[in-house]
């Protein structure tokens, strides 16, 4: 079993001078304890899930993996989870490379359809309906694939992206694994078992996250890919 450590409060005593070496801190003594993966949130505002206000703390997800990346050698860093609103998909994937690349190929990419439509209003973001940002999530998806694929540099032309050459160099030193957030039997468990390599699932009770995972066996049939 791999254990991972996801950190969500960024609000420490000592004031804003302690974030820094607080949360390099934490990373050190994640990766002593035998900690696996290191991960945080990427929002504009704090959630409502925390207990705490929108107000609170929230630094920007990337920058904050890459300063990790510096104080750590061994443990994964990722993001619970990456909204497909936040950052145009090709912009993504060379942020995602980035931190790869730096930290010695320890990222891992978490991505979702994003649902915190305050954070969007607030900053002057663009929040489509729910059924354009899993479009926008499935594109997302298949670019990055495109362009952590070497051997081809484009052009990607979906719904809602079209990019001329995809490329990316230097190529990540591994390719990110990609985590999918959400537990949506319909869509999210179906775009998990065709581009993902895990998922976040939400479940109130064991025998509810059992049934999500038999319904994500069964994408996975259907996509001809190994569960396991």
């Amino acid at each position: 079993m791999d254990l991972g450590l996801s950190i969500p409060i960024l609000d420490i005593d000592g004031g804003t001078t302690a974030i820094a070496p607080e949360l390099a801190r934490a990373g050190v003594a994640a990766e002593a304890a035998g900690a696996t993966s290191l991960w945080f949130m990427d929002h504009f505002f704090q959630i409502e899930p925390t207990g705490l206000p929108a107000e609170a703390n929230m630094l920007e997800g990337y920058t904050l993996l890459g300063y990790l990346a510096g104080h750590t050698s061994r443990i994964s860093l990722g993001l619970l989870v990456t909204g497909v609103t936040y950052r145009h998909p090709g912009l993504l994937a060379k942020t995602v490379t980035t931190v790869d690349v730096l930290s010695g190929g320890r990222a891992v990419f978490g991505i979702g359809a994003a649902w915190f439509e305050r954070e969007h209003v607030g900053l002057g973001v663009p929040y489509p309906p729910l059924g354009e940002r899993f479009e926008r999530l499935e594109e997302a998806l298949q670019i990055c694939n495109q362009m952590w694929d070497p051997d081809n540099n484009g052009p990607y032309r979906g719904k809602h992206y079209q990019l001329q050459e995809t490329l990316c160099n230097p190529q990540p030193i591994t390719k990110p694994k990609v985590l999918i957030g959400g537990s949506g039997e319909r869509k999210t468990l179906r775009l998990v078992a065709r581009y993902g390599d895990a998922c976040n699932l939400f479940g109130t009770s064991p025998d509810e996250v059992a049934h999500k995972l038999r319904v994500l066996r069964g994408h996975c049939d259907d996509a001809a890919r190994d569960y396991d």
